[in-house]
């Protein structure tokens, strides 16, 4: 039994441990802010988006656009401004806020220096948004765990973490609390502050509430990030460090892997993960003001589990349900864009060839096969008033 020896104790050790020496992050500013890094930050914020014109526009006068994002960060002025807001309704609905690019560019400049030094503080099983240490790494270590439970003679189970609207529950002034003690660059925190603290856009939810039931007038500004943001997944991570933290040094758990806000814990006693799901609660609500929801759930390993949109055993891995029809959708959409000449044969093959990436690590021949046979992209031509398919052996992708 995985049973910790200071379980009992647990929550009252916390407050020792978090009084204990860590890395700090110091002078730094100028890095970030140097026009060599800005430079690089452009080259990173135009990745893929290249010829949209606003990037176009900031790259045509990229020397005087930088000079004057250092000069606004330097003086002190450099604030967000109001987001672009628009909903996904895939796999759930999700309101995503986008920002002029020259607020990517700052992003990107401090991303670059201050992510690489945070991930040195985190835990070997924290997944997303870090390099190498991806969703697939994520499932991959999960199954690797589940291969050495299930050689044992014994019952084991799983409790899943389910944090209640995470992005839009995160509170501004824990986070810039765990940000000052992290970084002691105080020109640095300024800036994060700024970014943090967006007096044009409310991101937050009250607790208990879906995107969809709140109205932009009624949103919370002392809580919440932007989803999709790339701030916003820096601080995602950092936020739930403490959780990482707590589970593998107060409550001593092994068997643990975290992907952004999805958590997995194993154990062979039912009533251990019960205490643990118990503590890990409490803690929450106390030290991050988060809430785990109905989804949290504790469940034999047999059954499989769902992590990081894959079902998972010792045997195998698939693609969950409804990532599949998630694919499924996308390709029909890539492939009627393309049909219509809106899009091309490179941005319609490109879901595809990353999907294929996916699916290659995990037990879905079946469906990987059906994918490729249904993959087949047509152009419509126009003739004596009549739209005509014509099918070109040219423009037909193979994987």
């Amino acid at each position: 039994m995985e049973a910790a020896s200071n379980e009992n104790e647990s929550c009252d050790t916390w407050s020792d441990f978090r009084s204990d020496k860590t890395m700090k992050i110091k002078n730094i500013f100028d890095q970030i802010f140097s026009m060599e890094n800005l430079y690089g930050a452009l080259e990173d914020a135009s990745a893929g988006r290249r010829y949209n014109r606003d990037v176009l526009h900031f790259n045509l006068n990229a020397w005087e656009m930088l000079n004057e994002i250092r000069q606004e960060v330097y003086s002190g002025t450099y604030s967000i401004d109001r987001y672009f807001i628009f909903y996904v309704y895939e796999p759930k609905k999700r309101m995503i806020m986008s920002i002029r690019f020259r607020h990517r560019v700052v992003q990107w400049a401090i991303y670059r220096v201050v992510n690489p030094l945070l991930v040195k503080g985190y835990i070997e099983d924290s997944y997303g948004c870090i390099q190498d240490r991806g969703n697939l790494r994520a499932m991959q270590r999960l199954r690797y765990w589940l291969i050495q439970v299930s050689c044992r003679d014994e019952r084991w189970y799983y409790l899943k973490l389910d944090i209640s609207k995470y992005f839009y529950r995160i509170s501004h002034r824990i986070l810039k609390k765990i940000l000052a003690k992290k970084i002691k660059d105080k020109r640095l925190l300024r800036v994060l502050d700024a970014i943090i603290d967006c007096e044009h856009t409310p991101f937050g939810l009250p607790p208990g509430k879906g995107p969809g039931e709140v109205p932009l007038e009624e949103r919370l500004y002392d809580v919440g990030m932007p989803v999709g943001n790339l701030m916003s997944q820096m601080f995602a991570n950092l936020y739930l460090d403490a959780l990482d933290q707590f589970c593998k040094r107060v409550l001593q758990v092994h068997y643990y892997v975290r992907c952004m806000d999805d958590v997995i814990i194993l154990s062979n006693s039912k009533e251990q993960l019960r205490g643990w799901k118990d503590k890990i609660s409490a803690f929450l609500n106390t030290e991050l003001e988060l809430q785990l929801n109905q989804k949290t759930c504790i469940r034999p390993i047999s059954q499989g589990i769902e992590f990081v949109g894959y079902r998972v055993w010792a045997d195998r891995a698939v693609i969950r349900k409804s990532t599949t029809l998630h694919m499924k959708k996308v390709l029909r959409a890539k492939k009627e864009a393309y049909r219509v000449k809106e899009i091309t044969l490179k941005q319609a093959a490109s879901p595809l060839i990353a999907y294929l990436g996916m699916l290659k690590h995990c037990d879905c021949e079946a469906f990987r096969k059906k994918l490729l046979e249904d993959f087949v992209l047509t152009h419509a031509e126009k003739e004596d008033g009549e739209i005509q398919e014509r099918r070109s052996t040219s423009e037909t992708v193979y994987c």
